[in-house]
């Protein structure tokens, strides 16, 4: 096992008043288990605010966690600390959202890239422009790119940095927070293909983040579907696409744009808004939407059930 979340959770406390007195707290993330195997791609999908991105930043200790473990290789992330986690950080690395901003605008790429390595002992810069040149030929741009500036590329070629920036210390893990949902379409498929290389090249595994259901089955092998703070469905990704068993999982699967224009039977489209954090429904926190749920739904919170072999379903009537 290469990465085991266990019973994570990120509070947010809501303060108000002159003295700001904690008056509730904005439960992102409540109770959040899964697991990723080494050479593993696992989907985290869900609607946006949701809880995604929280997850991400709590297993990479950019947050810290109000509860909950994250184990890489047996190591808790949650409570290692100073050189500890800073040698752990080698193997965990992350590939933002928005390609651009997370660039230095005022650094060469070359200077981007180098920076990780300075960071964890590369001395000679000799060996840390091999390096650098290397990680620009690994995902498709030039080298002699190496002393121009973020502004001076496009949105795709970014996000191709950003992946070398992840790569430039041989992780083993990498947490991708929805890469390419700032992408054109054309370009996504460019970068998911070549996260598709970089895996099978390197052995890699990833945690792979989006709200695209058609975009994550091309990449996962498992999928994690996510629903205000919760995991709701886990499962192989061709069983959880083709045999939804959630309601908010075949709901999602409505939504995906078909090639074929034609009348879909069998799925609505869920009604209303998604619930605040802040004040989440009690028992099932999907049954103000769920077209099948039962009066017992608004006052029992269900759990992760097994309904079939390597299948954990939030759901007792799914």
């Amino acid at each position: 096992m290469l990465l085991q979340v266990e019973n994570l959770r990120k509070w947010f406390p809501v303060t108000k008043g002159v003295l700001s007195r904690t008056v509730g707290h904005v439960r992102a993330v409540d109770d959040v288990s899964f697991a990723v195997e080494r050479n593993e791609v696992l989907g985290l999908v869900g609607e946006s605010g949701c809880g995604k991105s929280t997850v991400a930043r709590c297993i990479l200790r950019l947050q810290i966690p109000t509860d909950g473990r994250a184990l890489f290789e047996g190591t808790d992330v949650v409570s290692v600390g100073g050189q500890n986690l800073k040698k752990l950080r080698r193997d965990m690395q992350v590939i933002f959202q928005d390609p651009l901003s997370s660039l230095n605008p005022r650094m060469s790429v070359g200077s981007i890239l180098a920076e990780p390595l300075i960071v964890h002992g590369w001395k000679h810069a000799t060996e840390r422009e091999r390096k650098v040149r290397s990680l620009l030929d690994t995902v498709g741009i030039q080298q002699s790119a190496i002393n121009r500036f973020p502004h001076e590329f496009s949105g795709g070629q970014c996000q191709r940095i950003g992946i070398a920036r992840a790569l430039a210390l041989d992780p083993r893990l990498i947490v991708a927070d929805e890469p390419v949902s700032a992408l054109d379409v054309s370009v996504q498929a460019q970068i998911i293909n070549l996260l598709v290389d970089l895996k099978k090249e390197r052995g890699l595994s990833y945690l792979f983040i989006a709200h695209d259901l058609s975009v994550v089955r091309h990449i996962s092998d498992r999928i994690a579907v996510m629903y205000l703070g919760k995991i709701v469905e886990t499962g192989p990704a061709d069983e959880v696409c083709r045999r939804p068993m959630h309601p908010y999982t075949k709901a999602l699967l409505a939504a995906v744009p078909r090639p074929i224009i034609r009348k879909r039977k069998g799925v609505r489209v869920i009604p209303g808004d998604v619930p605040s954090p802040a004040n989440p429904p009690a028992g099932c926190h999907f049954h103000p939407r769920c077209t099948i749920a039962k009066p017992s739904c608004s006052r029992q919170t269900p759990s992760l059930q097994q309904k079939e072999p390597n299948r954990l379903v939030r759901c007792p009537y799914s």
